[in-house]
């Protein structure tokens, strides 16, 4: 399955809860934190409802 890495742009505060919860079930913390994770339907997903807030990278390897 391909990975993909995210990598958090724009801050969480000041965003609805469910936004908020999102991020941290991504693994993100802070600014400019990226992880890479496998691109599942369910990150996806979670990818999708905060694309606002996020930079998606395909990773080759």
């Amino acid at each position: 399955m391909a990975k993909i890495k995210i990598t958090q742009v724009k801050s969480g505060i000041d965003r609805p809860e469910r936004q908020k919860l999102t991020l941290q079930a991504l693994g993100l913390r802070k600014m400019n934190a990226a992880v890479e994770v496998e691109a599942t339907p369910q990150i996806l997903g979670m990818v999708r409802k905060v694309n606002h807030l996020v930079k998606v990278e395909e990773v080759n390897g």
